[in-house]
């Protein structure tokens, strides 16, 4: 693909918490070698040069607008876009999430690539009426299949061509080269050598329904080898209710909460097996560097984490501690040689689906993608 090097993309992100960072960096990666420099806008969070450096772009920046500067109409924000559009010979415009999106449609010209990251985002009439209003500027993309299906179903008079899939990816190598051995992973952690370890990582939320994970656990205590803990990262509104609940199972003392770990991909190696009871997750990037750690995933069978785990992992219903239980005493039973077959097969589904490179290879073939390089 050639393309003269003054062609520029507009990627206009909400901000850099959480996987919003990496967000940036997958999209931008899309150009690498096409012939187009990317400018990265984050609407909300302060200058950062790790930041910048972590967005793979040709410039980054930083509007730096409040939450509570970004409510209403925007109108700040929207002046600020429209100087930036006007600075620079921008092709179209990649937005992530609706804010962006809405401020991006009034602030410019451009035709925006909307990309949404959850579940949703077009319920409200007055969201779908601005998104028919600008139709003919307006495409979208789902993370995930499911994400995708909601909102055409939202959306149902769009053409299904300009509402497709582009999921979620990683640098693969990059990723593997960033996790820590096992026994490196396990002494940050605190983990004992000779436990048999089941990973979770996430907010804990209602959303992520580690509550089920807890109950699964409990039931499965009794089948599983000796030492056998579950040891959950992440911090939240539930953690009390959680600790409780854990006392009541009586399995207190097998249930680490770790909290927030800084960078908790790096130790994913740590984990025998990675259980995923989230409702509904729009894609779950998390299990994807379980994936590339080589760690056995279960997780449940709704929402994107279906589209990852099908086929290389357990599935159990959203809820179902009795199965989420099962599911860990089949992991528990597998021996070496069927645990490198695992992580040889999940490997091979993150290079043909989830990699950059394949990513990559399937946005340039988009419809709308394609109708926008042949105008640019």
């Amino acid at each position: 693909m050639t393309r003269s090097a003054d062609r520029h993309v507009l990627q206009f992100c909400h901000g850099y918490d959480g996987p919003f960072l990496d967000c940036a960096r997958q999209y931008a990666s899309l150009f690498a070698g096409a012939g187009y420099k990317v400018t990265t806008v984050f609407l909300t969070g302060v200058a950062d040069p790790a930041v910048a450096a972590g967005c793979a772009s040709d410039e980054v920046l930083f509007m730096e607008f409040s939450s509570k500067a970004i409510r209403g109409l925007k109108l700040g924000a929207i002046r600020e876009l429209r100087k930036i559009a006007a600075s620079r010979n921008f092709s179209f415009c990649i937005a992530h999430r609706f804010k962006p999106i809405y401020i991006a449609l009034l602030g410019t010209r451009l035709p925006v690539i909307g990309v949404h990251h959850a579940f949703g985002d077009y319920q409200r009439r007055s969201r779908k009426l601005f998104a028919s209003i600008f139709r003919k500027r307006l495409s979208l993309l789902g993370v995930s299949d499911a994400v995708r299906d909601d909102m055409r179903r939202c959306l149902p008079a769009w053409p299904a061509a300009r509402i497709q899939t582009l999921y979620n990816r990683i640098d693969v190598e990059a990723m593997q080269a960033l996790q820590v051995p096992a026994e490196v992973a396990r002494d940050a952690l605190g983990l004992s050598p000779d436990a048999w370890v089941v990973g979770n990582v996430g907010r804990l939320h209602p959303d992520k329904d580690q509550a089920t994970l807890l109950k699964g656990f409990a039931l499965a205590l009794p089948h599983l080898p000796a030492q056998s803990r579950l040891a959950i990262l992440g911090t939240g509104r539930l953690e009390k209710n959680l600790k409780a609940l854990a006392r009541e199972l009586g399995i207190a003392e097998q249930v680490l909460f770790l909290g927030q770990v800084p960078d908790a991909r790096r130790y994913f190696r740590a984990f025998d097996a990675f259980a995923l009871s989230s409702d509904h997750e729009p894609f779950g990037m998390v299990l994807l560097e379980a994936m590339a750690a080589g760690v056995p995933l279960l997780a449940t069978a709704c929402g994107g984490a279906r589209e990852v785990v099908e086929g290389v992992g357990i599935l159990f219903p959203y809820g179902d501690a009795e199965h989420l239980s099962q599911g860990l005493r089949h992991l528990s039973a597998m021996d070496r040689q069927q645990h490198q077959q695992c992580a040889e097969m999940m490997l091979e589904r993150l290079q043909q689906r989830f990699s950059d490179q394949a990513v990559r290879d399937t946005f340039w073939q988009l419809p709308h993608v394609t109708e926008l390089t042949a105008r640019a």
